[in-house]
């Protein structure tokens, strides 16, 4: 299943183990996070100022792994 923004960080999560080891190193401190049930993977991004190419590469690395 390919990880879209508009999907709730928990899922991807649970879909992408390596994804907690990425986020981090996108400064994407999200995993652990109550918020991360509720948040898309766009949400929690703007928040920590992740936008345009930053997100897109993001989000190609998130699905490649």
């Amino acid at each position: 299943m390919e990880i879209n923004p508009k999907m709730k960080i928990e899922e991807v999560l649970k879909l992408r183990p390596n994804a907690p080891a990425i986020m981090m190193e996108y400064g994407f401190p999200c995993v652990g996070c109550p918020l991360a049930q509720l948040e898309t993977l766009e949400d929690g991004a703007k928040k920590h100022g992740i936008s345009g190419e930053k997100f897109s590469q993001f989000l190609e690395e998130i699905n490649n792994c």
